[in-house]
């Protein structure tokens, strides 16, 4: 089956290079629970050590029930290769120690996932890795941060908690006039954004989110477009134009596309150099539980965004809320964008800033009867949390503002339940934690 085959429906179901097991011709994927695979022969081992072929070694670096999740997802997405991992968090750290050595930079969006941020501000700069923070209202930031140490640039599709979806092409273009690959994490905009199409060269998702969908498995990641050049700037990407110690000094951009026919340099040294060496590998009885959540994803997605356009209407006229953030309701340059970049629906996540700030939104959490409070997205329940005295309560009060929150900014992941249900149940926390609050004053 080729990438353009079929639609994102039939691709989450029958996508990537499996249709049966041969063996028993079972037609779910199996769960491979092993550490190790037989070779055929000395030669054959011989081979895939070298890379002078693919296939499976050990299953840190590889394994069958992963492969039919990697190669489905980079068929949903329009790249070449995947690259599975144990989380979202590792996905993100690998696609930039894939570019990165000490020394190094990266030149990142401020709108991030606050456990992104505080790993970008905090636990790369003790490797010695940069990570410079553009404001991407304006794509020229970019640039103005950029130096001969910058190696990639880094963004959210539809970060939250500002929601203001990222002018995806317009960086790309920018990193592409100086060798500089884009990186954009799709986690909140499977199916309704393909940051490939729009000049992305390396995809990142957390699984844990909508792709399973269950709130049951953690996973992560890694899609290579196979369409960056990384041998035209050599001196802007020495990992791939320098010789590499771990594989006999081979110059990997040159070698890996001679070898293996094709454009697989980035996603070949993620898997054999870093996932091979820091082991952050996706158990397969993770990945089959995120397969089961892949299958129905369209469909589940179409639901969420149904649920979340009427919740953010209803929050838009409740005279409690100061503000939905919410991207259906973006004006001037940032609806240019949502409008360009989201091609059906506008999401599942909304925020909203309560008009008695920070003891109101504390108390808004705590009076919720059927939303979950819990440190996620993408569940198929409807999910609250207060990022200002949680995900985001490791950032500075300066860095809370950059990155979108207020005190009183409350962040809703819309699931799949009855809409009456989950207005009725919005509609009395935000009744108690008004009267609370009043009454305290």
């Amino acid at each position: 089956m080729t990438t353009n085959s079929y639609h994102p429906e039939t691709i989450a179901l029958h996508g990537g290079n499996y249709r049966k097991d041969e063996t028993t011709n079972s037609v779910a994927v199996p769960i491979y629970q092993t550490t190790s695979y037989q070779f055929d022969n000395q030669l054959h081992a011989s081979n895939l050590f070298s890379l002078k072929e693919l296939g499976n070694i050990y299953t840190r670096i590889m394994n069958p029930t992963n492969a039919v999740l990697e190669e489905r997802m980079a068929q949903l997405e329009g790249g070449i290769a995947g690259l599975a991992v144990s989380s979202g968090q590792a996905a993100s750290a690998l696609a930039i120690q894939n570019l990165c050595q000490a020394g190094d930079n990266i030149v990142s969006s401020t709108d991030l996932y606050g456990g992104t941020w505080n790993q970008f501000a905090n636990t790369f700069k003790q490797l010695g890795i940069e990570v410079r923070f553009a404001d991407p209202s304006d794509p020229t930031n970019f640039s103005k941060l950029t130096d001969s140490k910058t190696r990639g640039y880094y963004a959210e599709t539809l970060p939250n908690p500002k929601l203001n979806v990222f002018p995806i092409e317009e960086v790309a273009n920018i990193g592409k006039e100086n060798g500089i690959p884009l990186i954009v994490d799709n986690t909140a905009a499977p199916i309704t954004c393909k940051p490939i199409e729009h000049g992305a060269s390396i995809v990142v998702y957390s699984l844990t989110k909508w792709i399973g969908g269950h709130g049951s498995s953690i996973g992560g990641m890694i899609i290579d477009s196979g369409k960056f050049n990384w041998t035209e700037f050599p001196e802007r990407q020495p990992l791939y134009n320098t010789p590499d110690p771990s594989y006999w000094g081979w110059v990997l951009g040159k070698v890996v596309p001679e070898a293996l026919g094709a454009n697989l340099t980035y996603i070949v040294r993620a898997r054999f150099v870093l996932l091979r060496d820091l082991g952050s590998s996706l158990s397969p009885t993770n990945s089959f539980n995120i397969i089961q959540g892949l299958e129905t994803l369209p469909l589940r997605f179409k639901k969420h965004q149904e649920n979340a356009a009427l919740v953010a209407k209803f929050l838009k006229e409740h005279q409690s809320v100061n503000k939905v953030i919410y991207p259906g309701f973006q004006d001037g340059i940032n609806k240019k964008r949502t409008e360009k970049y989201l091609s059906d629906g506008f999401g599942p996540l909304v925020g909203f800033e309560l008009k008695d700030g920070l003891e109101a939104g504390k108390k808004f959490i705590d009076s919720l009867k059927l939303l979950y409070h819990v440190a996620n997205i993408g569940d198929a329940r409807s999910l609250a949390i207060h990022p200002a005295s949680t995900t985001h309560s490791q950032l500075s009060p300066e860095d809370q503002i950059r990155s979108g929150v207020t005190p009183g900014y409350i962040r809703l992941s819309v699931g799949i339940e009855n809409i009456e249900d989950i207005l009725n149940d919005i509609d009395q926390a935000l009744k108690v934690s008004s009267k609370s609050v009043k009454s305290v004053a």
